[in-house]
Order: C-alpha cells, then structure tokens, then sequence
C-alpha cells in the first residue's frame, strides 16, 4: 500500500476556489482503480494549506493515476492557486504501534 501526501499552499483569496476544484473532483479520484481512499486535511496553523492523503494498492495504480486524463485536468486547474511550490511523499507503513 502507497500512502501519497501532498501539501499544498494556496494564495489565501483564491482557497475556495481550490475547495471547489477539489470538491468536483474527489469522488472520481476516490473511485480511480487502485485508489484505496482519499482526505482533504487542513493544516492546524494556515488556513491556505492544505494536504491530501490518499491510498494506493501499487505504485503502478498511483503512476497511472498520476499519467490519467482525470490528474491533467485537476492538477492545470489546482497549480494555478498556488502561492509556493508543492511537496509529494510516497511512503509505505515501515512499523504500525496501534
């Protein structure tokens, strides 16, 4: 399982237009193949970052993901919002306590 967590700092007037686009899309991401759930996570202290987190059974499914039409189309429309540049992280579960 890949967990992807990708932060996101928006120019603060334009954050509902990110909900919007964000909204119009997640189910279809949600329901991409190999997606195995997706969250929207606010940062606790700036209230124009936020975060995905979203499950993926294989690289192979996110990079599919990453390479579909659905992505193109979010991403051109995301990317114009923000006011820093964005950081992705691929992890795997290397130890779960509880």
């Amino acid at each position: 399982m890949i967990n992807r967590i990708v932060r996101l700092s928006f120019q603060t007037h334009l954050v509902d237009d990110f909900l919007r686009v964000f909204e119009n899309s997640k189910i279809q991401i949600a329901e991409f193949p190999g997606c195995r759930g997706l969250s929207l996570l606010k940062d606790a202290n700036h209230t124009n970052v936020f975060y995905t987190y979203s499950l993926w059974e294989t690289a192979l499914d996110l990079e599919n993901y990453r390479n579909s039409e659905l992505f193109k189309t979010t991403w051109a429309a995301t990317k114009i919002l923000f006011n820093d540049k964005p950081m992705a992280f691929s992890t795997i579960v290397h130890q779960k306590v509880k």
